[in-house]
């Protein structure tokens, strides 16, 4: 392999992070801002609201998308293996 191949699986494989860690990390954060904003005009300032709400965003994130994100990885695996067969 040389460094152009190698640069593009390192690239695919960034993709692939973002991809999957990004609509969790997405929704849990707008979460946590409507959450503090709620939080600022009652002046509730529990710290496990904040994580039970986000908690539950994830849990049904992985719920909805969790056969997506698995296909996503096992495509990826499965190039990554097919280059090493290749090479």
């Amino acid at each position: 392999m040389d460094t152009s191949s190698i640069t593009q699986v390192l690239r695919e494989g960034m993709w692939v992070a973002i991809k999957l860690g990004g609509p969790m990390l997405v929704l849990s954060m707008l979460v946590g801002v409507f959450i503090a904003i709620f939080q600022a005009v009652t002046q509730i300032h529990e710290q496990t609201l904040g994580f039970i709400f986000k908690l539950t965003v994830v849990i049904l994130v992985l719920l909805v998308g969790g056969s997506w994100m698995m296909e996503t990885l096992l495509d990826y695996a499965r190039m990554i293996f097919r280059l090493m067969a290749t090479r």
